[in-house]
């Protein structure tokens, strides 16, 4: 009804969210204090360089990344239309944040003599990086299981998963059947990729503590304490994001006004009256 405020958010969930909030400032700053007090800071194009890479992984592939998982639990009554560019644009923006930190650690690495890409840490970054650009399935023609949705003359080539999603759910045009066999995969890859963020970051800082202070680290050092509750807290902040996100009651219903254009979306592209569709 127009006018009628918008219904509560159902319990508990605001609550997590703001924890969620608290935990990822908390890790953006603990990521800063570890930086600044026991890494000389960051700078570009000096020595300092490579320090700008775990403080943009940490804000772009986990902070930012998270903030983008929630924003369908948080905006849950706004327009579908907004919620969906705000989600884009998180992601974009984590994107474009990540890429800042690849490069620096590649030119300190270049700077320094130092070889690339022979760590476990590096190679599961990268491959988390990569495969938030690009779909799983990379060279292998995309299509939905029966012939759904596409035509039988044309496939659709692996394109970057971000701009995968852009084109599914931010742009008109994509069919009703199509959007609905990719939003399982969607939901799917983006959570993996979360998850393969914070695992990476995890290596990441205990690669960064045994070049350090490897002689020491065994002493409970300051600096090994705070980098240790660095990693705690993106572990916290992961399990609290995720707990957000597979609580089933809290996922956004869609809108009255959602429903009536949805169904006429589907009349539309599918040619199908709007009780005639099976399921």
């Amino acid at each position: 009804m127009d006018g009628a405020p918008p219904p509560p958010s159902p319990s508990g969930l605001s609550a997590y969210v703001a924890v969620s909030q608290l935990l990822g400032l908390t890790l953006l700053g603990t990521t800063g204090a570890w930086l600044g007090r026991y890494r000389g800071g960051v700078a570009w194009h000096s020595p300092l360089q490579f320090n700008a890479h775990p403080l943009c992984m940490v804000l772009g592939m986990v902070f930012l990344q998270g903030d983008a998982l929630l924003v369908y639990r948080v905006f849950r009554h706004e327009a579908k239309r907004s919620t969906k560019a705000l989600h884009a644009l998180l992601h974009g923006l984590a994107l474009v944040i990540a890429l800042v930190g690849i490069i620096a650690v590649f030119e300190s690495h270049r700077a320094k003599g130092i070889p690339d890409m022979y760590s476990l840490h590096s190679w599961c970054g990268m491959a988390t990086f990569v495969l938030y650009l690009l779909q799983v399935r990379a060279g292998k023609p995309l299509a939905p299981p029966a012939g759904k949705g596409l035509c039988s003359t044309c496939d659709i080539p692996a394109s970057p998963q971000w701009l995968l999603g852009c084109g599914f759910f931010l742009f008109p045009g994509a069919s009703f059947s199509l959007r609905g066999w990719y939003k399982p995969q969607h939901i799917f890859f983006g959570i993996t990729l979360f998850i393969l963020s914070i695992t990476s970051c995890l290596l990441g800082i205990t690669e960064m503590l045994l070049f350090n202070i490897s002689d020491s680290y065994s002493h409970f050092v300051p600096e090994g304490i705070l980098a240790n509750t660095l990693g705690v807290l993106l572990v916290a902040f992961g399990l609290v994001v995720g707990y957000v996100l597979t609580r089933e009651e809290w996922k956004r219903p869609p809108l009255a006004e959602e429903l009536a254009l949805s169904m006429d979306f589907k009349t539309l592209t599918e040619g199908e009256s709007p009780g005639g569709g099976s399921q």
